[in-house]
């Protein structure tokens, strides 16, 4: 093995997609909406069956095995009544969740952040990542925040639908998500990629 072989440092891994709330919809949350048989509500800081629903969640949706440790930076940004459930009204089972992030970084000055975003999928087709998509956003936005953004991969299509529903839209932030987004766009069967490439001056 030559020198240089052996001292090769690997690529790092391409950076997530980001999505942003439009600017001109600051002032225009989205309808927050349950389906009969849930009931949407925040976390209960004293409920132990929150969180271990919450890692369930998680584990459930691909995110891995989560504990108290893991968790602990991350609740240390959510906003007050932040962190949404949708509760099925019968078992008492956490469907889905999502929270509401004060998440500063250099694209996103001042930034709040649509994170965590979860589901069961035995409870899928009811709309519940849309209606705790839908309460974190209309959080942020009764925050005051200007800058609200979202972190996913390529291949999270569904959750990426909902986004687009929402009203969220691609940052085209770096040369690579050109393409990126091209391909997002038409594994969704959407014809309208043309319009985000437009809106980003490209």
């Amino acid at each position: 093995m030559t020198e240089s072989a052996q001292t090769a440092i690997p690529a790092p891994p391409p950076e997530q997609l980001r999505m942003i709330w439009p600017p001109e919809r600051l002032d225009a949350p989205p309808a927050v909406t349950i389906h009969p048989d849930y009931e949407l509500r925040t976390f209960r800081t004293s409920s132990a069956e929150d969180l271990n629903g919450w890692y369930r969640l998680m584990e459930l949706a691909g995110f891995g095995v989560w504990d108290e440790a893991r968790l602990a930076p991350i609740l240390a940004r959510i906003l007050p009544n932040g962190w949404f459930f949708a509760e099925h009204r019968e078992t008492g089972v956490l469907a889905a969740s999502a929270m509401a992030c004060h998440e500063p970084r250099p694209l996103h000055p001042f930034g709040g952040a649509l994170n965590w975003v979860c589901g069961d999928p035995a409870h899928r087709g009811k709309g519940l990542g849309m209606s705790v998509c839908a309460a974190v956003t209309a959080r942020l936005l009764a925050a005051g925040y200007e800058n609200i953004f979202l972190l996913t991969d390529d291949f999270r299509l569904p959750a990426i639908a909902i986004y687009l529903r929402l009203g969220y839209q691609p940052l085209l932030f770096a040369p690579d998500m050109v393409e990126r987004w091209r391909v997002v766009y038409e594994q969704l069967g959407r014809t309208d990629y043309a319009k985000v490439t437009a809106d980003d001056g490209r």
